[in-house]
Formats: C-alpha cells, structure tokens, sequence
C-alpha cells in the first residue's frame, strides 16, 4: 500500500514538491516555535527561590548630593525600620529582583570557572524576600571581620563550582568564602532559566550599593507609600526616592518574555493557516481530477473506507517526506549545541512539531477524502 502511495506521488512529483515545501517549512517553524515554548514552560515549572508578595524596592538616588552619602543611607535605613507597617528592610545593591539591572562577575573554585548573576546584600536580604537556606547559613554582619568575605551562593553555583563536593568553607576566586547555599534564585521571574548567583555582605560604606528591600504587613495601600516617600525625602534634600512593587516588576518582565512568543504563535499561525487551505484545495483539486479512477475502483468493489484511507495515506506520505527533510536540519540543533539547551527541549520540539503537522494534514484531507468515497462509480464513470 505504502509502495503504491509513493509511486502515486513521485508520479506527480512536481505538482507535489511545492507542497512538501510549504509543509517542510511550517514544521520548521513550529520547531522554532516550540522550542521556544518548551523552554519557557520548563523554566516556569522550576521554583523561583524566594517570596515576592508585599515586597517593596524603594530606588535611592542622590543626584547630585554627594556629601555623606553612605551615612544618609544608613540613616533612611533606620527611619524605615521604624514603620509599624514594615516588617523586614533590606539594603542591596540596585539589580534587586525582576529589575532590568544585572551584575556578573566571573568566579572559580580550583580549576572550575563559571559567571554568575551577583546581589550586594546585608544580613536581612534572606529574611525580607523569605528565601530559605538549604545549606549552612546566611552571613551576618559579624562575618566582615575576616581576611575573606562571606558570600551565600546558589544550587546552580553550587553544581558549576564544586559538583558534588561540600562547598562550605571553600574559598573561591582567592577572596569569597562560601558559608551557606540556596536553592533557586531566578530574579527575572519564573521564565528564567535558573543560573549561578551568589551574594555577598554588602559594604555599609558604600554610597552605591542603597537601593532598600521591604516587607510590609499585608494590605498595606498607597497611603503609605506616598508617606513613606515624603518623609524620606525630607531626610535627604535633593534626592529622589522611587518605590517599585515586585508583584508589578515581575508582571512586566513576563511581559518582555511572553510578548515575543505571543508574536510568533500569531504569525505561525497565519502560516499554517495558509498551508491547511492550500493542503484543502490541493485535495479538492485531485478528487475533480481522478473522478474517474475513484468510480473505476468503487466499481472494481473498493469501499468508502479504502478510498477515503487512499487519500488521507497520500497525504500523509506527503508529510512525512516535508517532516524527514526537516528532522534532518532540527537534528544539527542538538547536535551543535545551538543556543547552549539541553538535547531534550529539542527532541521534544520536534516530537510537537510533527504532531502537529500531521494532525493538521490529516484535518484538511477529512472532508475532500469523505467527498471522494462517496462518489458513485455509475456517475464518475458516467462523467468520463
């Protein structure tokens, strides 16, 4: 049957070849897009690390007041802890969570090597945004005083750096010393791919690094941020105070990651849009044409069910040609490590993609395969 199929299309090879390319090219672009799709979904899956409900950024920015700017920092950092409506306060630098600033630095430990996303923090950090500790501890301020600094570095540094080894107590980069481990830590939100990260105790010294995490008490409404920006800027004349909400933050770095994905489903789908009609009328077409040979074998005693199964099969081999060309450029993906995933999202893409593919040929040759059976062999043949 399968031979017979394939003889039937190489016989009108070239009026099949535009249409294996248009199905080759749709698989390809629903690799593309599932690919993208798979990842986002795994990243998703994965846990963030830490909580962001009634968490507060308030962004210090001095201007150009550049006189005791590190005293006046600590300062706000007192006021703020006084707020009844405040449970916890956080000073770091300003890449603070879902914000469009990011620092790296590049660590090792022996012969190991890896960049990871770097946070200045204080002692509160883990406290403030409820991030649990799964090894050691979280440094205090008590862990300045040393020749090294104390740093908390996550799961995935952890990996990187030490594999399986006991990472507490290890120094890295000839000047960090690691005294506790986080799980998770995707500070984009939940789409991003959980990297290396670690943290370091900030310098209270600095007039850089005052960006103020808070945690206030559930429910608390923008009455009390517009009088928490009016006192703190009359603390520190000239300054300019900013609050971000980290639930808002967040929403809008799902934005940047979902916005293109949306993009690139509506234009997949006018594509396979076109392909599905063009499929249909191509069918359509060749029922108009071989009224004939469909009355000859009806006559001959084949049933609604072999003609409609003839059809739907031609279809498919069709498919599976435009698909084969197409896991043949998918496979080079993996194979080359393109865009540094793992050889399973693209496995699964393509296992989507051609799913697709052939519940879409198969959609489209349905109705013009059941037009086909029901032609009658005495009028077909008749017509002829």
């Amino acid at each position: 049957m399968i031979r017979h199929l394939i003889r039937l299309i190489w016989n009108k090879k070239k009026a099949h070849t535009l249409l294996i390319v248009e199905i080759w090219a749709s698989f390809m672009v629903l690799f593309g897009l599932a690919t993208l799709i798979v990842v986002n979904v795994r990243n998703y899956s994965q846990p963030l690390g830490f909580e962001y409900q009634n968490v507060w950024a308030i962004d210090l920015n001095n201007n150009q007041d550049t006189t005791d700017v590190d005293d006046k920092a600590r300062a706000i950092f007192q006021r703020l802890k006084g707020y009844a409506e405040v449970e916890s306060v956080s000073r770091m630098s300003n890449n603070f969570p879902f914000s469009a600033n990011t620092m790296n630095n590049g660590i090792e430990y022996n012969k190991a090597k890896t960049v990871a996303h770097t946070f200045s923090t204080d002692e509160n950090f883990a406290k403030t945004l409820a991030m649990p500790v799964v090894e050691g501890r979280w440094y205090r301020e008590a862990d300045s005083v040393g020749k090294y600094n104390p740093v908390v570095i996550n799961q995935k540094a952890k990996e990187e750096l030490f594999a399986n080894e006991n990472p507490l107590g290890k120094i890295i980069s000839d000047r960090l010393k690691v005294i506790g481990v986080v799980d998770n830590f995707k500070s984009k939100g939940e789409f991003m791919a959980d990297q290396p990260a670690y943290f370091e105790l900030v310098d209270e010294n600095s007039s850089w690094d005052k960006t103020m995490l808070i945690r206030v008490k559930p429910g608390t409404d923008a009455v009390f941020e517009a009088k928490l920006v009016k006192d703190v800027t009359a603390m520190v004349n000239g300054w300019s105070v900013e609050v971000n909400y980290l639930a808002d933050s967040r929403k809008t770095q799902h934005n940047l990651t979902l916005v293109p994905v949306i993009i690139f489903l509506i234009v997949c789908s006018f594509l396979l849009i076109n392909v599905a009609l063009g499929l249909f009328g191509v069918l359509n077409l060749s029922i108009a044409k071989r009224r004939g040979e469909i009355g000859l074998r009806r006559a001959l005693g084949a049933t609604e069910v072999g003609i409609s199964s003839q059809f739907v099969g031609e279809i498919w081999v069709l498919a599976t040609f435009a698909i084969l060309i197409g896991l043949v450029l998918a496979g080079q993906f993996p194979m080359l490590n393109v865009f540094d995933l793992e050889a399973g999202v693209y496995l699964m893409a393509m296992l989507i993609s051609a799913v697709i593919i052939y519940g879409i040929v198969t959609l489209c040759a349905l109705y013009p395969s059941r037009q086909a059976a029901t032609i009658q062999p005495a009028t077909a043949l008749h017509e002829e």
